[in-house]
């Protein structure tokens, strides 16, 4: 059976301009990072891609890297935008990038001209696409010089392989040279990728404000700190779950006062009305700088999850306070939240 979109896919999602653009991003997008290789089943992502596309989620983020193993993702979402999505292209905002190493020797890693235009090419064609919406520099390269790397994104846009550019990772200081460079060469930054979450908040310390003065836009990865804000970790580490096998996240991460932390965000969601992962996007979205989170997920049931917690009461200045106070307190005795 042919894929037929749900016709009431926009009446429900939210929309925020991203940075001065004319381009406006659903305020959830979802990322391709870990669900998307050849490890996993191609019938579980497809569907997962339905059922985003019709929650309103237009915005897929892809990275050349992702898998595993690298580059799958890129193949196999390829495999199902000119399938089952293909009649939805222009609705649908394509995001890849290039900065980690996907391949031998020295120009498959960084950020060279040589590897960007290079990497670019190689992801349109596992896409089996002529152009992608977004194409991120995925972080920065402590030997190439910045106006390269930058020139190299530039060149991009102007050859049609992209319609807009942006930057992951990059600190406050070094993304305002990287924004300026690219202002002066006519191809304006769209939009910066850091890793922002309840417990991850560096980005409140220059670089949100940053963005905001150059016009860029803001799209939070990891919001959900690798699934430790959300119920998964309540009563300790589960076996099997990501910080028993992932590289990214390390059970010494996760020690009592973590534990205690998450306990209390997660008596303050349901007090609410909310899972502790929706409390912890709309977080997120608080700030009307961040255009949008970037959610990641193993089921539709996830996605429907998020989706449904933009439905619920923004966060009250209280509320804020109070999940200050627990993400601020060096431990939380939990017995009287």
């Amino acid at each position: 059976m042919s894929y037929i979109a749900s016709p009431t896919r926009y009446t429900e999602m939210k929309y925020r301009r991203c940075g001065n653009s004319g381009l406006l991003l659903p305020v959830l997008s979802l990322g391709l990072w870990h669900n998307f290789g050849d490890l996993d089943i191609r019938n579980t992502y497809q569907q997962l891609l339905f059922k985003a596309f019709d929650l309103g989620i237009t915005h897929f983020d892809l990275a050349n890297n992702y898998g595993p193993p690298p580059g799958s993702a890129e193949t196999n979402f390829g495999q199902i935008i000119n399938g089952g999505l293909k009649a939805y292209r222009d609705e649908l905002v394509i995001s890849t990038k290039a900065g980690y190493i996907m391949w031998d020797g020295p120009y498959g890693d960084w950020g060279s001209k040589k590897y960007m235009v290079a990497s670019l090419d190689q992801s349109l064609r596992r896409m089996g696409l002529e152009y992608v919406d977004i194409f991120y520099h995925h972080r920065p390269d402590p030997i190439t010089p910045l106006y390269e790397t930058m020139g190299a994104l530039d060149l991009l846009v102007r050859q049609g392989k992209a319609l807009y550019v942006g930057i992951s990772n990059y600190p406050a200081e070094l993304a305002a040279e990287a924004i300026s460079i690219l202002r002066s060469l006519g191809t304006p930054c769209l939009i910066h990728q850091p890793k922002y979450s309840m417990f991850v908040r560096d980005p409140e310390d220059n670089l949100l404000a940053t963005l905001a003065t150059n016009g860029v836009g803001c799209i939070a990865f990891s919001p959900l700190a690798q699934g430790l804000l959300t119920d998964k970790y309540i009563k300790g580490i589960p076996e099997g779950s990501r910080a028993t096998k992932a590289k990214f996240l390390k059970p010494e991460q996760i020690d009592e006062p973590k534990l205690n932390a998450i306990r209390a965000l997660n008596k303050m969601a349901l007090d609410r009305g909310d899972s502790l992962a929706q409390m912890a996007i709309n977080w997120l979205l608080r700030d009307e700088r961040v255009s949008s989170v970037l959610i990641g997920a193993s089921g539709v049931g996830q996605i429907e999850e998020a989706a449904m917690g933009l439905k619920r009461p923004s966060l009250s200045l209280e509320e804020l306070e109070k999940i200050d106070f627990i993400l601020n307190s060096e431990d939380i005795d939990c017995s009287w939240w």
